[in-house]
């Protein structure tokens, strides 16, 4: 073990090379034990929080109606796969990064250090905060999917209710508080929690694509053709081109499989976390590629009639596919039930990524408050404020939905476009300095990384605009994107932020400062100096 000392941000750290190839950073001026955050997950429980908090085929289940706008079940199919193909190459990239630069923060981190040491600060920090909110938007969108199944579920059997949002907020609110005060408070049940998670999305996996491949033999009304699940293209969007509809499309499932970030935020949680990350990475891509498309081909093969879940008032237009597919309330209720326990553990997750993404950045002094931020309890060893303060973010967006579903929507549906936002600030500047800032990890792509790292940027670019387009025509102020006017109005406040705070008092991560496995170092002049001190 060795111990030095280091100035950054006009504060002194302490710096302790350990074991495992990472280094814990403490504020000495705080007295804040445990230093470093505690290695509780091995391989399995990393990847099983990899697949849990992905979540892909139950957050897929729980927007279905939207898509199937863009193309019918058809359309959904093709548009998840082309958008995963996309998602590969995000998630290979990022796969990199973590296997080189292993670091609770993520994307922020690399996105501090890729540019180099002029606009590294900047890149960073906006990455970080795109990073944060976004996940923000994660934990408030399945709890308000979870919340509107609750209650879909109750109108099913209470039919004389007139179901209300302020019904939705209750259950919303209760589902936020209690992951989040599970996330603080019992930190060392996280790894079981997310076994239970993996566990309950394979499980509910297996039995709705059984009970929906089974029950419309047994209630006498068959089974959709071929056709209607394969070729019958049905465009509802008001667009006159097709090919736009499906690029449109593919914003429902760029939702599902947009986390491949997820896990490296447990980073500093993970023993030889270079190695490892790329493996839960893949296993987390995988299972929710197969159990996505397994469950949508199913789930459409039950349904006999589609317009009747267009023209349906339900809160829970899931619940009505169901009912279509078991032709009984309990039947329908039970497929909920295995659908939004998953999701409740993916709100834990959610809550996890959101908590240390903005310990992290407090920890570098980019928050308000940083110095109770930036902590982990010495009792509950969680980063416990930055985690209580998620969940008071989360009940102002919950709010919203109150007022204004619309508005609600703008707010979780930016999540695609922030932390799209905040990868392409990390894979860029690492493509434009030719991929020399970071040593390589044990994941490593070559020459081929750039052709990789290239499909991810143009997609993002390309989908950034694409996303922003009215979800149909005619637009009116119901059915309007305001996606756009969220994420500018984001950026425009973080920007603000940047230039009240962060120009002056941040300086933000640099590789001396975060553990790596393979021992190696980046000197200000980017070259690679490994722990013997020889320049490679």
């Amino acid at each position: 073990m060795r111990m030095s000392k280091e100035k950054s941000n006009n504060e002194v750290y302490e710096v302790i090379d350990v074991e495992e190839g990472h280094l814990g950073i403490s504020d000495e001026s705080r007295g804040d034990q445990p230093i470093r955050l505690e290695k509780k997950f091995n391989l399995l429980s990393a990847i099983a929080s990899g697949i849990s908090t992905g979540n892909t085929w139950t957050a897929l289940g729980g927007a279905i109606v939207a898509s199937l706008y863009n193309g019918g079940p058809p359309g959904i199919i093709y548009e998840f796969i082309a958008v995963s193909v996309f998602y590969w190459a995000i998630g290979a990239s990022i796969a990199e990064l973590a296997s080189s630069v292993p670091a609770s923060g993520g994307v922020y981190h690399w996105a501090s250090m890729t540019p180099g040491k002029k606009w590294g600060p900047m890149c960073g920090w906006f990455a970080g905060w795109f990073d944060f909110l976004a996940w923000n938007f994660g934990v408030a969108s399945n709890a308000n999917m979870v919340a509107t199944m609750i209650v879909y579920s109750y109108g099913l059997f209470h039919p004389e209710t007139e179901l209300q949002r302020w019904h939705v907020y209750i259950c919303f609110l209760i589902l936020c508080w209690l992951c989040c005060f599970f996330v603080m408070f019992a930190d060392w049940a996280l790894p079981t929690v997310n076994r239970i998670g993996s566990f309950l999305i394979l499980g509910g996996w297996f039995v709705t694509v059984i009970v929906c491949a089974a029950m419309p033999s047994t209630t006498g009304k068959g089974y959709a053709s071929n056709n209607f699940v394969w070729s019958k293209w049905q465009n509802n969007t008001g667009y006159s081109s097709d090919g736009f509809a499906f690029l449109l499309g593919m914003l429902n499932g760029a939702f599902s499989v947009g986390t491949p970030d997820c896990i490296t935020h447990l980073a500093e949680e993970i023993p030889d976390a270079g190695r490892n990350l790329p493996k839960v990475l893949f296993w987390q891509i995988s299972v929710g590629f197969i159990t996505a498309v397994t469950y949508m081909i199913s789930m459409f093969y039950a349904i006999n009639n589609l317009q009747a879940i267009f023209n349906s008032n339900a809160m829970s237009p899931l619940g009505e596919i169901y009912l279509q597919a078991t032709n009984s309330r309990g039947g329908a209720i039970g497929l909920l039930l295995v659908i939004y326990l998953p999701i409740v553990c993916a709100i834990v997750g959610c809550y996890i990524t959101a908590g240390r993404t903005l310990y992290v950045l407090a920890r570098d002094n980019a928050t308000p408050f940083a110095r109770h931020l930036g902590a982990i309890h010495p009792r509950f060893k969680s980063p416990f404020w930055a985690t209580f303060a998620c969940g008071l973010v989360c009940t102002c967006l919950g709010a919203i939905y109150v007022g204004s579903a619309t508005a609600f929507n703008a707010f979780v549906g930016s999540f695609v476009l922030l932390t799209t936002a905040a990868f392409f600030l990390a894979i860029l500047p690492n493509v434009l300095t030719k991929r020399s800032r970071l040593p390589p990890g044990s994941f490593n792509m070559g020459k081929s990384g750039y052709v990789v790292n290239a499909i991810s940027c143009l997609y993002i670019v390309a989908f950034f605009v694409i996303y922003c387009f009215p979800y149909s025509l005619p637009a009116t102020a119901e059915n309007m994107n305001y996606t756009s006017v969220i994420v500018c109005g984001l950026t425009l406040v973080v920007g603000i932020w940047w230039m009240v705070h962060g120009r002056q008092n941040y300086l933000g991560p640099t590789l001396e400062q975060i553990g790596m496995d393979n021992l190696s170092i980046v000197t200000d002049d980017c070259k690679v100096v490994s722990s013997s001190g020889k320049v490679d």
